[in-house]
């Protein structure tokens, strides 16, 4: 079965960058959606960002739109989360995670949590001033 597995979280101090990787097991070609979510404790988990695998239509959070940036490379089965400028308030832990097949949703509700249903393990980031 499909597996997802991150790497390249850390630490880093404010305004640095970090890239986030998520290696699928095998192709991903049956999964719609590919995104990355995050979690503090004690908070609900949020996504931030996700691309269509069918068009590659990307989707961010108003709280990442200009710092971070998701791309796909279909042909390594890999998903990549630039982040750039990190604030403090970026401290989570973040998993990538897959859709299964499903209708194309409204652009509001890319991000929600509910249309994922495979995760990887999560890496953790951290942003100190």
């Amino acid at each position: 079965c499909l597996q997802l597995a991150e790497s390249g979280g850390g630490s880093v101090q404010v305004v640095g960058s970090l890239r986030l990787s998520c290696a699928a097991s095998r192709s991903t070609t049956s999964r719609d959606y590919f995104g990355w979510l995050r979690e503090v404790s004690g908070k609900e988990r949020e996504g931030i960002a996700a691309t269509y695998t069918r068009d590659g239509t990307t989707y961010y959070s108003d709280s990442v739109k200009g710092r971070f940036t998701i791309s796909q490379d279909s042909n390594t089965n890999m998903l990549y989360l630039e982040m750039n400028n990190l604030k403090p308030e970026d401290t989570a832990m973040y998993s990538c995670a897959a859709s299964p097949p499903m209708t194309p949703v409204p652009t509001s509700h890319v991000l929600r949590s509910y249309n994922y249903n495979l995760w990887g393990q999560g890496t953790q980031v951290t942003v100190s001033s």
